[in-house]
């Protein structure tokens, strides 16, 4: 195995350092230095020029009771906000044009291929190929890239370059998957239809709800984000309608292909975390219309002590320019997403980006909605940059700009289920919608952990709905499915109703939610028992390890709790019968 020299060209004077890594991270081992001739695409992400007003828009079209609440953006009034600082776009494409490259330009995303040599040059670096210890494909990467002093301000990330990850197995937000034998598969079956210990189903999640409203299909959309290689099943579908759902009977999905995904209805692959996302959304929003996208690639990853590799990461940059770049009416109103990692496994960059495309969704009136995760208050508990004791938030879910769903058990009282994940964000700032919430819950526990996470950011998950022994039908099997990937579809199909019902008075759908539920949190079932449960392995926690207790009132482990939907109803769409 060759060693990689570490020492990169010297920075110029006229260069700044756009990132940069102290030592190949790790779980990694330099290969060799690329050939020069070997191609390289990279993406590059301009300023935009409004992103603080954006921001402020945002947030006025999602509070209750200002001016603009529910005046979404098209697509060009939002592109208005996003478009590049002025001479951005024509600074980095001379700069880029100096070194014969053309890039592909949208908006304020740039795309572009070169060779290793004229990228090795332009970002004054050194690509390498680098190898995962735990196999797969190595990967090309620098360890620092600059670009000249009169276009950084120009320029906010390239990516990939110091961003290493590897292609591998998914990571949903599933915590157990079991799969029933028949004997046991028709002893669940027999019990009756509503809530009990053994499984949840379709009637118990209406029942213990209270949702009784039938929406009109027309002009709704409400759709699920599938990634690396999970692909929603037609055959598994109709199965799991026969014998949970009887009334949903001959109901569909269409599927949307992005970014080279496919939709192998004959893969091999795992399929329980789509067939989880569409049963569940159909469970609670049928008859709306259900909308898989299918998402090809994978994204970036900083390894970590618990995500050393191989990569994890789903490509959220390449879906959400595809999908912020549809027209206004293609757009579904509400989405959902189950996958998820740790904030710190993300470049910080990648993260705020991201997070941003989020917010821009929420500008177009779409309501999107994340998993929390399923490691308490997190699994190894180790801050990468000083390996110091600390709690690890979920990326995306401590994004301001998502609804956060968590987990709970039981249906009398309903509690936290241990794995429910919550916490606070080590990037991103209290949002004023939530600060009351989270003050209160903090003047509870006092110092009681506070040298492990910062009080001052945002507190995640914002609500949560039933998460264990879900019954699903899986490549014709029937199983018993556990995780926050259950609990988000079941609070998306909850806000597709919503949105339908306010569709039916001729109102703006509800959009990013967040303010909006904050502001209605009487009409949410309070979760006060349970607790999530981690950092078991880390000894500066105790044997016991780490946990957050659920509270009256918002907590870090569910949230603001779980949907009343006739409260929900009357506060979204007041008229509108829960019927």
């Amino acid at each position: 195995m060759l060693t990689l020299a570490t020492a990169l060209f010297a920075t110029a004077a006229t260069a700044r350092v756009m990132d940069s890594l102290p030592a190949v991270p790790k779980g990694w081992t330099a290969v060799r230095e690329a050939a020069l001739d070997e191609p390289i695409t990279l993406r590059l992400a301009l300023p935009q020029s409004h992103t603080d007003a954006l921001e402020k828009a945002v947030v006025e079209m999602s509070t209750p009771g200002h001016s603009n609440y529910g005046k979404h953006m098209s697509r060009a009034e939002l592109h208005s906000y996003t478009a590049p600082k002025e001479g951005s776009q024509g600074t980095v494409t001379n700069w880029l044009n100096g070194f014969g490259v053309k890039p592909n330009i949208n908006n304020d995303w740039l795309t572009f291929s070169t060779t290793v040599e004229k990228a090795n040059k332009m970002l004054d670096t050194t690509f390498g190929w680098y190898q995962n210890d735990q196999g797969g494909s190595p990967k090309l990467r620098a360890l620092e890239y600059s670009v000249p002093d009169e276009v950084a301000e120009h320029v906010d990330l390239i990516q990939p370059t110091t961003r290493f990850g590897r292609l591998a197995a998914e990571k949903s937000t599933i915590f157990d998957m079991h799969i029933l034998e028949d004997e046991e598969a028709s002893r669940i079956a027999d019990v009756d239809a509503d809530c009990n210990t053994s499984r949840i189903t379709p009637a118990c999640l209406k029942s213990l709800y209270n949702i009784n409203y039938t929406p009109e299909t027309e002009g709704n959309l409400v759709a699920f984000a599938s990634y690396l290689e999970e692909y929603a099943r037609y055959s598994d579908l109709a199965s799991f309608e026969s014998k949970w759902l009887p009334e949903a009977s001959g109901q569909n999905f269409s599927v949307e292909l992005v970014n080279d995904g496919l939709n192998d209805q004959d893969s091999n692959d795992d399929s329980g975390e789509a067939n989880l996302d569409l049963q569940y959304i159909l469970a609670v929003s049928a008859p709306i219309p259900i909308r898989e996208y299918s998402v090809g690639g994978r994204g970036p990853l900083v390894p970590t002590h618990d995500e050393p590799g191989p990569s994890y990461n789903e490509p959220y940059l390449e879906f959400l320019t595809w999908l912020l770049d549809q027209e206004d009416e293609d757009l579904p109103q509400t989405l959902s997403t189950s996958y998820g990692e740790e904030e710190q496994s993300v470049p910080a960059e990648y993260a705020l980006k991201v997070c941003n495309l989020f917010m821009q969704l929420g500008a177009r009136g779409v309501s999107v909605l994340f998993s929390s995760g399923d490691s308490g208050p997190g699994d190894s508990c180790i801050r990468e940059s000083d390996d110091a004791p600390y709690f690890q938030p979920t990326f995306p879910g401590a994004c301001p700009y998502v609804t956060s769903v968590g987990a709970t058990r039981g249906v009398d009282p309903e509690a936290a289920v241990s794995f429910s994940s919550g916490g606070f964000s080590t990037l991103h700032a209290r949002p004023s919608w939530q600060d009351s919430a989270v003050a209160d819950y903090l003047d509870i526990i006092g110092d009681t952990y506070s040298a492990f996470f910062n009080s001052s950011n945002r507190g995640f998950p914002d609500v949560a709905a039933q998460g264990a022994a879900f019954a699903v039908v899986d490549k014709g099997r029937d199983a018993l499915l556990s995780g926050t990937s259950a609990s988000a579809p079941v609070f998306a199909g909850v806000v597709a109703l919503l949105n339908a019902a306010r569709k039916s008075q001729g109102e703006a759908p509800l959009g990013f939610l967040n303010p909006w539920l904050y502001s209605n949190a009487d009409a949410f079932n309070d979760v006060a028992d349970g607790y999530g449960s981690g950092c078991t392995g880390n000894s500066d926690f105790g044997r016991l390890g780490a946990k957050w207790n659920a509270t009256s009132g918002w907590d870090p482990v569910t949230g603001l709790g779980t949907p009343d939907f006739a409260k929900l109803l009357a506060a979204a769409a007041p008229g509108v019968e829960n019927a």
